[in-house]
């Protein structure tokens, strides 16, 4: 059961890795008839930056924080389809699920709602709820597009074999297998399903067909391997060593098979009274690395063979390098059980597998050193084991993640310190700019209106002089002195030509100043809208100062509560995720020292067998030498 939960994880590992938040990214991601969008929010831009960056709890943090300012609009639901993604690929199936809930009920189309029970069920399934993953394939309404569809019955069939349904899981796989080409794991598994539902005839069939159809790729042959290899010992606990032998022989040498494949086709050859056939592939596998179950049995089969051929010399030989081998083993099992109980071995681990965030996609691709690092195989390859794993190192990033905003908060705090003594001491001066600032403002406004009161009167009068320029003051002052210099001649006869040129130049002066009024009365008007603008902005700092000597002090007494209420908060976070990772980093340990602990009882059992068969063996060369003495006496 858990080899097959292995191999569909590996089956759909590529797609869900790749997919699994993406997918939920909604119908932009999902629907291929939907046109590219545009972000129009750069909130929600940087969002998807740290996203495509694989920065998954960056990119959450910053939606969430530009949620709570409402900053995303108009993506508003398609950001809380992302941040249900991402809580989803965090395993927080149950926040995704209400996420997802609540957008269907706002009305996301079929094809949204679907992709997203479909993925919700997959993490469900992968965190070990099979009831919750059946709900949610229950809430899928319409076939889903290809591959998607596929998984989705696959993963159905699974969930059925996990309940002992394997009738219901049969019928479900056998829709997959109608296609003429593909599906070799609906064909698996249903060759399993019919198996273990008592229809071995029809089960080993499918089974038969897919162990010898053409494999195009790695993962195909593995498969196929592993379906001989299922029948070959189906056939051996029935008693049908040919069979079996017809099976296992089309099992690759070198695949992750063949020790399996090996010991099984060994124990075809013993089961045909065939002890020297069988001590060919019990031989090659006896040499292998004998950290592997199949070659550990394979070190008391070769010399069991051995007996049955009579070659009992050869046979105790055997059984005592067996028993040697098994106590080296023994002792490495503990040596290794030692290292990860120190605890280098996970942070070694983790080292040599960094990630820049925490999150579900991160996968080992890097081992560290260590004594006998093929015992951890079997420990690895487990699913709780990866589960637990990544729990730790989430544990660790939030450590860290922890330990930055508590260093972040120093900064802040010391900012703010900062900020209050300067706005303490920049005070007085500013407040003693701003008073003399105000006694000038208050001057200019009543010279200002003084003029504007001018101006209002010239335009009534219609007086171009109000608006004469400089050389236009220094021609009236002139003519204002020739005009009282006229005055006091009288009517003198000799003052009459003067008084013509003067009357003719104070006309052509009046015309000229008449023809400029318009458009120096409107370039006035335009130069006091340029003032009252100024004015008015000089009146809002004026406010502004004044708002600020209101606000600013209480603004500053917000953010020191603030940052005193989150320091608090993160000083009770930190011991509890302290506390949790300790916790976490003991059940890691723990799960791999169980895994290691069983195959120590596993070869304790065969050190057992193996010490029973050479006590045999002494019992029978005493008896043989008892009898040949009794033989030879008189």
């Amino acid at each position: 059961m858990r080899a097959r939960r292995h191999a569909l994880t590996v089956r759909l590992a590529v797609r869900l890795l790749a997919g699994t938040v993406a997918a939920v990214l909604g119908a932009a991601a999902w629907a291929r008839e939907a046109p590219p969008r545009v972000v129009e929010a750069p909130h929600y831009g940087d969002g998807l930056f740290h996203f495509f960056q694989d920065r998954y709890f960056t990119a959450l943090t910053t939606l969430m924080v530009s949620q709570h300012f409402g900053r995303l609009s108009p993506h508003d639901d398609e950001a809380e389809i992302l941040r249900g993604g991402m809580l989803l690929s965090y395993g927080l199936h149950r926040e995704a699920a209400r996420i997802f809930e609540r957008l269907i009920d706002h009305g996301a189309s079929p094809s949204v709602r679907d992709r997203a029970w479909y993925y919700l069920a997959r993490i469900r399934y992968q965190r070990g709820l099979p009831d919750e993953a059946e709900q949610a394939l229950a809430r899928i309404g319409s076939p889903l597009p290809e591959p998607l569809e596929e998984d989705r019955v696959l993963l159905a069939a699974y969930l059925k074999m996990a309940r002992h349904d394997h009738a219901g899981a049969a019928e479900l796989l056998r829709t997959l297998t109608r296609e003429p080409e593909g599906a070799e794991y609906a064909r698996y598994n249903l060759g399993v399903a019919l198996v273990r539902g008592g229809d071995a005839a029809a089960g080993s069939g499918w089974l038969d067909a897919l162990g010898q159809a053409p494999a195009r790729d790695e993962e195909r042959r593995s498969l196929r391997d592993k379906a001989n290899v299922a029948l070959g010992f189906a056939a051996l606990q029935e008693g049908r060593a040919a069979q079996a032998r017809r099976y296992l022989e089309r099992v690759r040498l070198s695949g992750a098979q063949a020790n399996k494949a090996l010991l099984g086709f060994g124990w075809a050859a013993a089961g045909l009274d065939e002890p020297r056939a069988a001590l060919v592939p019990w031989t090659e596998l006896a040499a292998r690395d004998p950290s592997d179950a199949a070659v550990l049995e394979a070190l008391i089969a070769v010399p069991y063979a051995y007996a049955e051929l009579g070659a009992y010399g050869q046979a105790l030989q055997r059984y005592q390098e067996a028993i040697a081998t098994y106590e080296r083993e023994a002792a490495a099992l503990d040596a290794s059980i030692a290292t990860i109980r120190s605890g280098h071995w996970l942070d070694s681990l983790l080292g040599h597998n960094p990630g820049e965030e925490m999150g579900w996609f991160w996968r080992l691709h890097e081992l560290p050193e260590m004594p006998h690092a093929g015992h951890l195989t079997q420990v690895l390859a487990r699913h709780d084991f990866q589960e637990a794993l990544k729990n730790y190192r989430d544990l660790l990033f939030l450590t860290r993640n922890l330990q930055d905003w508590q260093d972040k908060l120093g900064v802040f705090h010391d900012m703010l310190e900062h900020r209050s003594r300067a706005y303490a001491e920049r005070l007085p001066q500013i407040l003693e700019r701003a008073r003399h600032a105000g006694t000038g403002l208050q001057a200019l406004q009543q010279r200002h209106d003084r003029l504007a009161a001018e101006l209002e009167a010239a335009e009534a009068a219609g007086d171009g002089r109000a608006h004469a320029d400089a050389r236009q003051r220094r021609l009236l002052a002139r003519l204002q002195r020739v005009r009282e210099t006229l005055a006091r001649l009288g009517d003198a006869p000799e003052a009459q030509a003067t008084r013509e040129r003067h009357r003719l130049a104070a006309g052509v002066l009046e015309w000229e100043l008449a023809q400029a009024f318009p458009e120096r009365s409107w370039q006035a008007r335009k130069g006091f809208r340029d003032i009252d603008a100024q004015i008015g902005q000089a009146r809002e700092r004026e406010a502004a100062l004044a708002r600020a000597q209101r606000e600013e002090p209480q603004r500053l007494a917000q953010f020191a509560a603030r940052i005193t209420e989150l320091a608090a908060r993160l000083r009770a976070l930190a011991p509890r995720v302290a506390s949790l990772t300790q916790a976490q980093q003991r059940a890691v340990e723990d799960l791999a020292v169980a895994e290691l602990q069983r195959q120590k009882e596993r070869l304790a059992v065969y050190m057992t067998q193996a010490r029973f068969a050479v006590a045999q063996l002494y019992d029978h060369a005493s008896q043989r030498r008892q009898e040949d003495g009794d033989a030879t006496r008189p």
